[in-house]
């Protein structure tokens, strides 16, 4: 099998139902979480090749398989009726690492500058683009019905990918930058 098809040369792709053009908002909204997925396999791969980071890493893997689902669910160009991969006990996994990630960082007060760590830098650029995603899944939204699951696990790993941005810093030894502009605006942690 060849890569190259040549069905798109006129700008048109396929989803399942048809075809539409390639700046269609669906293709738009899975195209955005592929490319989340590639700036997601960075960071696994980062991750990977330090010392200490190999849970975190193997969680990024996790995600790049539902990112995958993700762009499936969003793919149908009518998805009534039909069996979609990405369920509710994603987003619930989720919350137990980004409870488990917050746990491991140090409490923050004031906001932070994406950074600090490689890791934790390539982490941000992964929140950065998830929020990114999860605006164009939104603006589908308007116009067909998004299954609510993808929704929202987009929310849930936007806020993952912070969490996890500050553990790998804390494990890594490396202290957040603090937004020197920035008022206290978060609460601190019960003790």
């Amino acid at each position: 099998m060849k890569l190259y098809t040549r069905t798109g040369d006129g700008g048109q792709t396929s989803v399942k139902g048809g075809r539409v053009r390639k700046d269609d908002v669906r293709v738009e909204a899975y195209g955005t979480i592929d490319e989340l997925n590639s700036f997601v396999g960075l960071a696994a791969a980062m991750a990977a090749a330090r010392e200490g980071l190999g849970a975190l890493s193997a969680e990024l893997l996790e995600i790049q398989q539902e990112l995958f689902d993700c762009g499936s669910d969003l793919a149908f160009r009518d998805p009534a009726g039909r069996e979609l991969k990405l369920t509710a006990d994603a987003a619930a996994r989720l919350e137990g690492w980004i409870d488990a990630h917050d746990a491991a960082a140090p409490a923050i007060t004031r906001f932070i500058l994406p950074g600090g760590s490689d890791v934790a830098a390539q982490l941000h650029v992964c929140r950065t683009a998830c929020r990114r995603a999860e605006r164009r899944a939104v603006t589908l939204s308007a116009e067909v019905e998004v299954p609510a699951p993808v929704m929202v696990y987009l929310n849930r790993l936007s806020d993952y990918f912070f969490a996890a941005a500050r553990a790998a810093n804390a494990m890594l030894g490396v202290t957040d930058t603090e937004y020197v502009r920035s008022a206290e605006v978060f609460r601190k942690r019960d003790s």
